[in-house]
């Protein structure tokens, strides 16, 4: 079974503010397959660190339909969340939540979401705001 390990990030400037998302995504040997750095309009911060999840996922879905991933994020409330040990209250958050246990069922089940500290996460963030950067000097 392969593995793969995602590393992602979301921000906002402002809360809710301009988003974006930065993901990068390792093979079992540590190859990099794929990075995405993209804006993701208005959202809160927690907003953008789901949908950073959601948009690896989906990529890994496109590659394996039954890997292992382990999900590297930086925000512990997010994870918290995830693991389900932490109650999710924010309604705005619920859809985001039930995409990402589908695309975890569509995955087979055997995806795992910890917490890392901002310094573990830098590229991850790098791509966060370059998305946000380039969407605002377009602007």
């Amino acid at each position: 079974m392969p593995k793969f390990f995602i590393y992602s990030d979301g921000g906002a400037r402002g809360n809710p503010g301009p988003a974006g998302i930065g993901v990068i995504i390792y093979d079992e040997n540590k190859k990099k397959i794929a990075q995405i750095s993209k804006f993701v309009g208005k959202r809160t911060n927690n907003q953008a660190e789901y949908l950073a999840v959601i948009e690896a996922l989906k990529k890994i879905e496109k590659i394996h339909h039954s890997p292992e991933v382990h999900c590297f994020l930086d925000s512990e409330l997010v994870v918290e969340q995830l693991n389900q040990r932490y109650k999710l209250k924010n309604e705005g958050l619920k859809p985001l939540f039930w995409e990402i246990r589908e695309l975890v069922m569509k995955l087979g089940g055997k995806v795992q979401f910890e917490y890392i500290s901002r310094n573990e996460n830098k590229l991850s963030d790098k791509l966060v705001n370059e998305a946000i950067d380039r969407h605002v000097s377009e602007s």
